[in-house]
């Protein structure tokens, strides 16, 4: 008795010291895009330059809370997170690359958070018809090469060595001109710290030596192009500490919402998640499960649901809350006409599967 005693506070001790490579994800807050942000009072939403109207209720996306790139559980806190039904326990690889930082994780879910407030713009407006125009900027620049401390992200590229650059295929061209080793002249618009404000300053020559290629023979700058929407008035999406790309679908319609007379949701509580395309479609995310019960934490009725979730979120939705399946963001404005008119018997839903 004594030996089997000992054994078993030995194992209970091991338990608890024991780490395992595991991943916690909790429900997380939820934002109304229609609303203001908690700690400054700000609108999450901001339109200047064009006019907007009144709305009510809710279009909240949903996020969730995900321990640290260096936190290891232990062997206990791993199985009481599998046996509650608020907590989601997953291969830490699932969540962060091997060898990835947390500093390096926060950067990767602020840029996908910066293209998602893109899409989101592009997919509104374009879903009202409102024209858009483009430019060509800076995506990317690989450190240590040698655009490094030259040239930044989102700095618009406007000329290479004199020639107007309109496409993003433009600028490799441009450079491949050289050879390795020789000098090319970028003009550009410096953006600020914040890659979707308005142009900051004049447009500004920088000249660059090209390197040459690890795969072969052809010059290069260390840059990655890319084409960005430019929009005929001001959207500014202010929420802090928030990243990743899932709340796309939930900012078009706030956008939507802001920028026509008609109230999309009644007054309703409608939540949701999803990314969007510029042209529209809603694409999965990550975490449906801790995202229902945020959402219906926060006093939802109605969630959107990617179709690719769908089978999972059915299994997992709480009580009280109605899954709405949303495949473009022209079907889930659909879906907020038939949730104002009270047809919600027809609204597309998400079966078991």
């Amino acid at each position: 008795m004594l030996a089997a005693t000992l054994l078993l506070i030995a194992l209970l001790c091991v338990s608890v010291l024991m780490k395992v490579p595991y991943t916690e994800m909790s429900p997380g807050p939820t934002y109304n895009t229609l609303g203001v942000q908690d700690k400054t009072g700000r609108p999450v939403i901001t339109i200047t330059g064009h006019e907007s109207y009144p709305t009510t209720g809710h279009l909240n996306m949903t996020t969730v809370q995900v321990t640290g790139a260096k936190y290891e559980p232990s062997l206990v806190s791993a199985v009481v997170g599998w046996l509650r039904g608020d907590v989601l326990v997953v291969p830490h690889e699932n969540v962060y690359p091997p060898g990835q930082t947390d500093k390096e994780a926060q950067q990767q879910n602020a840029e996908e958070f910066a293209s998602s407030e893109d899409s989101a713009k592009t997919a509104a407006l374009g879903e009202l018809g409102i024209p858009m125009g483009s430019e060509v900027i800076v995506a990317s620049v690989v450190a240590g090469g040698p655009s490094d401390g030259k040239l930044h992200a989102g700095d618009r590229i406007v000329s290479v060595d004199g020639t107007v650059v309109t496409a993003e295929d433009q600028v490799a061209k441009l450079v491949t001109k050289h050879k390795p080793g020789e000098n090319v002249v970028f003009t550009v618009v410096p953006r600020g710290k914040d890659s979707t404000a308005p142009d900051q300053g004049q447009p500004t020559d920088v000249t660059i030596t090209t390197a040459k290629a690890s795969d072969g023979d052809r010059a290069i700058v260390g840059i990655g192009p890319d084409t960005k929407h430019t929009y005929p008035f001001q959207i500014d999406i202010g929420l802090q500490d928030v990243g990743g790309p899932s709340a796309g679908l939930m900012f078009s319609l706030g956008i939507i919402d802001k920028l026509t007379p008609e109230d999309l949701t009644a007054g309703k509580f409608v939540a949701g998640t999803g990314t969007i395309t510029d042209d529209g479609k809603v694409g999965p995310i990550g975490g449906i499960a801790m995202k229902l019960i945020a959402a219906r934490d926060a006093g939802a009725q109605y969630f959107f649901t990617p179709a690719d979730n769908c089978a999972e979120a059915a299994g997992a939705t709480p009580s009280g809350l109605t899954l709405i399946k949303a495949e473009t963001l022209d079907g889930a404005l659909k879906s907020l006409e038939q949730v104002r008119s009270g047809q919600t018997a027809a609204l597309p839903s998400c079966g078991k599967g």
